[in-house]
């Protein structure tokens, strides 16, 4: 369990979770990244749309990520034919060779 000091857009807390303290860290460090291009792209000084965009932001590469899994789940690659390849001509080896 890790915990995680939260010091961003004037606000200040703690938060305790099953992840640990340096993986917490990473995520707080993203969102500040994030955050901060937000600022610098529109200009926004508002803590709260600032958050707001940010939290957009990230939701919205969340779903790209998502969806372009799903697209590609199930689509074999080509190490995949590859693999399959090989194997199936193994087994047609085994089979004339019981023949």
């Amino acid at each position: 369990m890790g915990t995680l000091q939260i010091d961003i857009l004037g606000t200040s807390f703690a938060i305790q979770a099953k992840e640990d303290t340096a993986y917490l860290e990473n995520l707080l460090a993203y969102y500040k990244q994030v955050s901060e291009q937000i600022e610098k792209n529109t200009g926004l000084s508002d803590p709260i749309k600032q958050a707001i965009l940010t939290g957009i932001m990230l939701c919205d590469e969340l779903y790209k990520e998502k969806k372009k899994n799903s697209e590609t789940l199930g689509k074999p690659t080509n190490d995949d034919l590859f693999e399959a390849e090989k194997l199936t001509l193994k087994m047609i080896e085994k089979i004339s060779t019981v023949l």
